[in-house]
């Protein structure tokens, strides 16, 4: 990871704290991209084994959320941050509770994985795998945005959701088609539409993550703010100012 650019302090154990706590993030983060690949190669291979395995280490993923969001309380009641080292932690605890969810979505791959499907209704997975590729490059993408909080590429990123809505919308048309032509697949579709429905989600939990980047950099917290162009803050200077600091 791209060292950060954190405020120095004089206590070079806040500094220290700081950067730990964004590195437990990072690394949560890429236990989460991990599990969801291997949960669709369990999906696509149908590797009971292997979905068995990823539902166990979600596990992990849930206790490393609690220890970080423990780690980020102590150091607010211990050192008592503000301005943009109290923004940091606010983000991380947000991040960190996405990216939880983000998690259960590779469990309910898996769970998918686990079901019967008929050789003739194996090719329903297969409408999936486009969609669960373009949202974990997302992921990808906006883990190292938030390594290095840059707010260009976050607002890059936010954009790209559209891109997985249109995806979710062809595989969910495609089910469709399936249902209509074999009324014997219905409970197939119903378990690839609900594995597919959360796939998108992971496009959504990523735009939250966008605007948290935005939230510590400028200061705004944009969620629910249509009026607001993400772009066009790439132009203005801090919109909160740390009067915090004085």
């Amino acid at each position: 990871m791209e060292k950060l650019n954190i405020n120095q302090h004089i206590s070079a154990q806040f500094n220290a704290e700081l950067e730990q706590a964004m590195n437990q993030v990072m690394t949560m983060g890429g236990m989460v991209e991990q599990q969801l690949n291997d949960a669709i190669k369990a999906m696509n291979n149908r590797d009971g084994v292997l979905a068995k395995q990823i539902i166990k280490q979600d596990k992990k993923v849930n206790q490393m959320e609690v220890e970080i969001n423990e780690f980020c309380i102590r150091i607010i009641a211990k050192r008592q941050p503000t301005a943009s080292d109290l923004r940091l932690l606010i983000v991380i605890i947000k991040t960190i509770s996405e990216l939880e969810r983000i998690g259960d979505v590779a469990r309910k791959i898996c769970k998918t994985a686990l079901e019967r499907f008929s050789q003739e209704h194996q090719a329903l997975l297969v409408n999936l795998e486009s969609l669960a590729k373009r949202s974990i490059h997302m992921l990808h993408d906006i883990l190292n945005a938030f390594a290095r909080m840059d707010l260009a590429e976050a607002i890059r990123i936010y954009d790209e959701d559209n891109k997985v809505d249109q995806e979710y919308e062809a595989v969910v048309r495609q089910l469709m088609t399936y249902m209509m032509e074999d009324p014997r697949s219905i409970p197939n579709i119903l378990t690839a539409l609900s594995c597919a429905r959360s796939l998108e989600r992971i496009g959504d939990r990523c735009q939250n993550i966008c605007e948290f980047i935005v939230y510590f950099i400028k200061g705004e917290d944009v969620r629910y703010r249509s009026d607001i162009d993400l772009s066009a803050l790439l132009n203005e200077g801090a919109i909160l100012e740390d009067k915090l600091d004085d």
